[in-house]
């Protein structure tokens, strides 16, 4: 039988729990309420199941040489599947995961302990806060933002202003991750493909062919850098996958799927 931890959550009002995966040895899924959130594979962190976090993965392995050490923010913290996984296949990589809610993450830490909890720095607050605040005077080589899905997203989160922040803290050559939930017409990925292009030089967006037809909802990954497109690059992101799958940039990922 499956192994099952839970706790209730009272900032929430709501059951976070973790299940065993019947199906993958040594992987959990992350639930809150009835809605799945993450999936991370404890006993093989460098196998990812969900798709987005996939393509998350996909902008780490290109950001450095491999087994590289990286300085990485993470913003929303979930079950630390990229967190994980930039501490098994980057040993000695500085990370911080910063997230609201308090009990979620002792939750998750304390079923599912990190390798190596000394080169995770946990930090509870806003994300915009603690960016402007504890963090300022940091570098990162990667900022991830996996917090918001679609309309229901905090507005002070959506903005070019905080993208200019998140900016400010990147070492040269650094890149954001975007984690965009949406639904058709695909109203607040517009939003924020136009707030990143206010700030970044680059803009690459990824996700599953489908999505690109504003047909269907799903995950589409926003990347912003200062640093100039690389062709090379891109194609490479198109050959990781997961299949089938689009990366645009520049004008085409401002008017994708539009006619």
């Amino acid at each position: 039988m499956a192994q099952r931890a839970s706790r209730w959550l009272s900032q929430l009002g709501a059951h976070a729990t973790l299940e065993e995966d019947e199906f993958v040895p040594g992987a959990w899924v992350l639930s809150l309420g009835d809605a799945q959130q993450s999936h991370v594979n404890v006993a093989h962190p460098e196998e990812i199941f969900y798709e987005y976090l996939r393509r998350l993965a996909n902008h780490v392995d290109e950001q450095a040489a491999p087994g590289v050490p990286l300085r990485v923010l993470h913003l929303g913290a979930g079950a630390l599947t990229l967190a994980r996984y930039i501490q098994k296949l980057r040993p000695g990589s500085d990370q911080v995961a910063v997230d609201l809610e308090r009990e979620l993450l002792d939750f998750v830490l304390d079923a599912l302990p990190m390798a190596d909890p000394h080169k995770l720095r946990t930090i509870i607050g806003d994300a915009r806060e603690v960016l402007t605040g504890e963090l300022i005077n940091e570098s990162f080589d990667i900022i991830v933002l996996d917090i918001f899905s679609g309309s229901g997203a905090p507005e002070h989160l959506t903005v070019s202003s905080f993208y200019a922040e998140m900016d400010a803290l990147l070492s040269p050559g650094g890149i954001i991750l975007v984690n965009v939930g949406d639904d058709p017409p695909f109203s607040f990925a517009d939003t924020q493909i136009s707030a990143i292009s206010e700030i970044f030089t680059t803009v690459i967006g990824s996700a599953p062919t489908e999505i690109f037809t504003r047909k269907y909802p799903g995950n589409m990954i926003l990347a912003g850098t200062q640093a100039k497109l690389d062709l090379a690059r891109v194609e490479r992101l198109r050959s990781a996958g997961p299949h089938p799958g689009t990366v645009l940039f520049g004008s085409d990922l401002d008017g994708f799927g539009k006619p």
